[in-house]
């Protein structure tokens, strides 16, 4: 697969997982963190898969509203990352946020499962 076929690949993984986070899709989350997902959110507390799915899973982790302002990606072979900036609302543990933020995603593609997250920033901007 050339790189602008994964381009293309990776931009479909990226609107796929923001419907996910949307909708709370759990099953759709599963299939595109990667298992060894590290992320850091904008506390600086560091997450992982399980983590994020149990927080989807039991409604502690509620998005509202996304918003996309923008969003750029690099893709050199099997490594993709994407730089969404975006408006973000919902409800976190209880209270409702809303926010400004940036993810910072890395991804790594292999044929049988395709784009799954592997590293995650986020920050407030």
């Amino acid at each position: 697969m050339r790189d602008s076929e994964r381009a293309a690949a990776l931009l479909d993984a990226e609107r796929r997982l923001q419907a996910a986070q949307r909708a709370g899709d759990v099953a759709a989350l599963d299939q595109l963190l990667d298992d060894r997902l590290v992320a850091i959110g904008p506390d600086g507390a560091r997450h992982t898969k399980q983590d994020d799915l149990t927080a989807h899973r039991s409604r502690t982790s509620i998005i509202d509203n996304l918003v996309e302002e923008e969003l750029e990606l690099i893709v050199a072979g099997a490594t993709g990352v994407t730089f969404f900036l975006g408006r973000v609302t919902g409800v976190l543990d209880g209270s409702p946020f809303a926010a400004r933020l940036r993810y910072t995603r890395t991804w790594v593609h292999d044929d049988e499962r395709g784009w799954r997250i592997l590293a995650a920033h986020i920050s407030a901007v």
